[in-house]
């Protein structure tokens, strides 16, 4: 499952570390677990991204998935939204990865997706594919929403539901999401803006700082935590609203 750290880099903010590392990077894909079809159609999106402009591929990144919330990397969001769940959601998944050794900024968010990843890469196949089909709903409803974009960085979630073995069916989502608006225009934006900022503490920031988010060395194999439910496979907000 170290291909779990690959894609979770691919998915966090953009930086040069990607170019500079594309050879381990592609050696990573190659040796992982997906089917041939889905290495040769990641491996290709490491390259096309890696031959970018570094500031053109982060301004991307943002339009992308830091201008609305309908493609926020942030789990409990797409489950919760803004009610009081979401709070005590956090609450619970902070307190597995201190059971685990793994200790977060003040300015982190534990259910941030790239960070969950690194998290998953720690706990042993079984555990992250066991979570992974947990969150199978979230992670299915962002590559339906970024194939709409016609967005590459579907591939990662593909691979991700790939990898959980999830058994889903993505015409139903497909459908919901062929009627849904779209969350980053500018009357949409202003329309958010408007609505009041709900933080889940005094110091807690919605970005997440790269390069700060891995688990400690002493978070081995051997410690892996048991797969607990903390509300992944809740239905989602937006769903349940139309339901």
């Amino acid at each position: 499952m170290q291909i779990l750290r690959v894609i979770s880099r691919l998915l966090d903010y953009p930086t040069a570390d990607v170019a500079a590392h594309q050879a381990e990077i592609q050696q990573m894909i190659a040796e992982s677990p997906l089917k041939p079809a889905l290495r040769e159609t990641l491996a290709q999106f490491v390259t096309r991204r890696a031959a970018l402009p570094l500031l053109d591929w982060q301004a991307e990144y943002d339009g992308m998935f830091e201008r609305g919330r309908s493609l926020g990397l942030w789990l409990f969001e797409h489950v919760h939204g803004e009610s009081r769940d979401r709070g005590q959601a956090m609450v619970d998944l902070v307190a597995l990865y201190r059971k685990a050794g793994l200790e977060l900024s003040q300015h982190e968010l534990p259910d941030y997706i790239p960070l969950f990843l690194e998290f998953l890469a720690t706990q042993g196949d079984d555990n992250a594919r066991g979570w992974l089909d947990d969150m199978s709903h979230i992670l299915a409803l962002l590559q339906v929403r970024l194939e709409k974009r016609e967005s590459d960085y579907a591939v990662l979630f593909s691979a991700l539901l790939s990898l959980a073995n999830a058994d889903l069916d993505m015409r139903d989502l497909r459908e919901q999401v062929a009627g849904e608006k779209r969350d980053d225009t500018r009357e949409a934006l202003d329309k958010a803006w408007e609505e009041e900022e709900v933080k889940f503490g005094a110091e807690t920031e919605s970005s997440c700082e790269s390069g700060v988010r891995r688990p400690s060395e002493s978070q081995r194999r051997d410690l892996d935590v048991p797969l607990n439910w903390v509300g992944f496979d809740a239905v989602p907000a937006d769903q349940a609203v139309r339901s």
